[in-house]
């Protein structure tokens, strides 16, 4: 924040925005993009959605949920989820804290990189219906990647701030941020008056996003080569994984045209799989 307006720092790949993926390799710890490009070859040890982890028990209804989609392993430790992996040929185990603190890590680098300077002091940014536990692990998520947590604040409020909501209202205003980001979809009314923030209200769905429009398509197309080949691709993960990545691609594709085209040579067992995605 400086000049009175919100920067966003570009990552090392030029990228405004980093993927919370944390991977373990035999030789190194990838975080963010290098690690989200190598998950078709390492599922079992690529770590994301932390976030629907932090600062929730093991018993859960939403992380036993949410246990049955992903592909790296957790497992309960004094009540808690861990992530288990296995990181230079060794069996590792982390809190979601400390897969978070990884990428707040990396994001301390890049902003440090950019401004020329180390940073100590940080805000971070939760769902508006994070529990004072969740707000609480992810401070100290904050703590271990050495960061002065200010303050914890709702996403939608960040989102205000953003787009200088605070200085362009006179009086008491009503504003409704929008968010449908990559894994959930939070609505959420707040009121600003005087550059004071209230959140009135939040609804939405915890489990909407991005990925969900991505499994649709690779649900769809499954059924597809299924139909035209007489072939399961749900039997090979690699397939899978390749297939998910190009209707992620598509989907990208269509916020700027119309109709797109999906091409996958040899998807599998020598198949390539041509076939194309519009709009409506």
């Amino acid at each position: 924040y400086r000049d009175d307006r919100i920067e966003i720092i570009a990552n090392d790949q030029g990228n405004r925005t980093t993927p919370s993926f944390v991977a373990f390799t035999d030789t190194e710890r990838l975080i963010g993009d290098s690690a989200k490009n190598q998950v078709a070859m390492n599922p079992h040890n690529t770590v994301f959605d932390a976030k629907r982890l932090i600062g929730r028990k093991f018993a859960d209804a939403e992380v036993q949920a949410d246990m049955k989609h992903f592909p790296f392993k957790v497992i309960e430790k004094a009540g808690k989820p861990v992530v288990q992996v296995e990181f230079k040929g060794e069996e590792k185990t982390f809190t979601p804290e400390e897969i978070s603190s990884m990428v707040l890590t990396k994001m301390r680098e890049t902003a440090e990189s950019y401004l020329g300077g180390t940073v100590n002091n940080a805000v971070v940014t939760v769902p508006a219906y994070f529990n004072d536990s969740q707000r609480q692990a992810t401070k100290d998520a904050g703590l271990i990647a050495g960061l002065n947590v200010l303050r914890i604040i709702n996403e939608p409020t960040a989102a205000a701030i953003a787009y200088g909501l605070d200085k362009k209202v006179e009086g008491e205003r009503n504003v409704l941020i929008f968010d449908l980001g990559g894994g959930t979809f939070d609505v959420s009314l707040l009121t600003i008056e005087e550059g004071i923030f209230e959140v009135k209200s939040t609804a939405g769905d915890t489990h909407l996003g991005g990925e969900d429009f991505d499994n649709r398509l690779v649900n769809h197309f499954v059924n597809e080569f299924k139909r035209k080949h007489k072939k399961d691709l749900t039997t090979n993960p690699r397939a899978l994984r390749r297939l998910r990545t190009a209707c992620e691609r598509a989907k990208r594709t269509l916020s700027s045209s119309a109709q797109t085209s999906l091409e996958i040579d040899s998807l599998f067992e020598g198949i390539d799989f041509y076939t194309s995605l519009t709009r409506a």
